[in-house]
C-alpha cells in the first residue's frame, strides 16, 4: 500500500511509512493583520515532523520498485542537515536497511539523536565547511562501499516529483483552488519545484516566491555564507530547484526567522523551526503588499519546534525552565 492508496480515516496503516503526507493546513490567524489571507501547510504533522519524510519515502519506494537498492544489503548515505537524515533512519528502520547520515556540526543535538534512536550511523563535518563539506565526505563514503548509495536528495529526480504527486495536490484541495502566492524557503529546492510545477500543470498563476538566508544570499546572487536558517540555504543552488519557475526570492534574516518562530507559539499555537519562522516572516511581509489584499498566500511550516530546543531558537526556555525551583514539602 503506497501513500497515495492509503485513507487513514478508514484504514487500519500496515506501516509508519504510509502515514506519511496529507497534512493539514491551517489558518494564520493573530499574528496576520493584514488584508490578505495567510494558509501555513502542516508538514510538521508527517510522522517524523518534517516535510522531509515525503521525500524519504519517494527514495526508498521508488528506489525499491526500480530495482536500485535492496532490504539487507544497500546502505542508504546522506549529506543533511537534520530533517532528511532523520526520516531517512525513520523508513530505513521500517524497511530494513543500514542508514548513514552526514552533516554539519552546527546543526541541532535532538536531529542527531532522533536519527540515532532508529539505527543510523552520524557522522559530523566541520561547520565551517556548510553543506559542501557534508557533501563530499558522504561522496567519500559512497565510493568506497560497493553498497552504499547515495540518497542525493539535493539532485534526486524523486525530490521535486514527490511534492507534485502529493503536496501540490494537497494545497490545491484544500484550499479550494484559491491559491494565489507560494512561498516555500529553498534548502533542495523539492518542495518549491514540485508545488509549483503542479500549480501550474492546473491552470494556477500564482506567484512563486523562494525564501532564503539573508545572510547567505546565493539564489540572489550573493555568496555563500554561515547563518542561522537550518533546513534552508544549502550555500549554493541545488540542481533539484527549477529556478524558472520562481517569479521572486526573498531574503530573509536569521533575527527575524527566530523572532516569528518565538512568536507563533504564543500567536496561533503553532511550534515550529527556524525554517517555518522565515517561512511565515516572508509570507507577512507578501501580505502586507496593497495588491494582496483579499488575496490567498500559502506557504510551509517545515518542521516541529521540538528539535530545536538546544539551539538559539529555544534555549533561553530552556534555561529558565531549568532554573525553576522546586516547592518545598512544606510549601505544598
Amino acid at each position: 500500500m503506497s501513500v497515495q492508496e492509503f485513507d487513514r480515516r478508514n484504514d487500519v496503516a500496515p506501516s509508519m511509512d504510509v502515514l506519511i503526507g496529507d497534512t493539514p493546513a491551517v489558518y494564520l490567524k493573530k499574528m496576520n493583520d493584514t488584508a490578505a489571507t495567510i494558509v501555513l501547510k502542516l508538514e510538521c504533522e508527517n510522522p517524523m515532523a518534517s516535510v522531509k519524510d515525503r521525500l524519504a519515502y519517494a527514495i526508498y519506494d521508488k528506489a525499491e520498485k526500480e530495482g536500485n537498492i535492496t532490504p539487507g544489503k544497500s546502505v542508504i548515505v546522506e549529506a543533511t542537515s537534520g530533517n532528511t537524515g532523520i526520516a531517512l533512519a525513520h523508513i530505513g528502520a521500517i524497511r530494513g536497511y543500514k542508514v548513514i547520515i552526514v552533516m554539519p556540526e552546527s546543526m541541532s543535538i535532538e536531529r542527531r539523536c532522533l536519527m540515532r534512536i532508529f539505527g543510523a550511523e552520524v557522522i559530523l563535518t566541520p561547520a565551517a565547511l556548510g553543506m559542501k563539506g557534508a557533501l563530499e565526505a558522504a561522496n567519500r563514503i559512497v565510493s568506497k562501499n560497493p553498497d552504499a548509495v547515495s540518497a542525493n536528495q539535493f539532485a534526486t529526480k524523486y525530490n521535486a516529483q514527490i511534492h507534485e504527486e502529493t503536496t501540490g495536490p494537497e494545497i490545491w484541495r484544500q484550499t479550494k483552488g484559491h491559491v494565489d502566492c507560494f512561498v516555500a524557503g529553498v534548502g533542495t529546492g523539492g518542495t518549491i519545484t514540485g508545488v509549483a510545477r503542479y500549480l501550474k500543470s492546473v491552470g494556477c498563476g500564482a506567484t512563486i516566491c523562494a525564501v532564503e538566508p539573508a545572510e547567505s544570499p546565493v539564489l540572489s546572487g550573493g555568496k555563500p555564507a554561515p547563518h542561522r536558517i537550518q533546513g534552508i540555504g544549502a550555500g549554493f543552488v541545488p540542481e533539484v530547484l527549477e529556478r524558472a519557475l520562481v517569479d521572486e526570492v526573498i531574503q530573509v534574516s536569521g533575527d527575524d526567522a527566530i523572532e516569528i518562530a518565538q512568536k507563533l507559539p504564543h500567536t496561533d499555537g503553532i511550534f515550529c523551526g527556524f525554517s517555518g519562522g522565515a517561512n511565515v516572516y516572508a509570507a507577512l511581509q507578501i501580505a502586507k503588499r496593497p495588491e494582496m489584499a483579499g488575496k490567498t498566500i500559502v506557504t510551509v511550516i517545515p518542521s516541529y519546534g521540538e528539535r530545536y530546543l538546544s539551539t538559539a531558537l529555544y534555549s533561553s526556555i530552556k534555561d529558565k525552565v531549568t532554573a525553576l525551583k522546586v516547592l518545598s514539602a512544606a510549601d505544598i
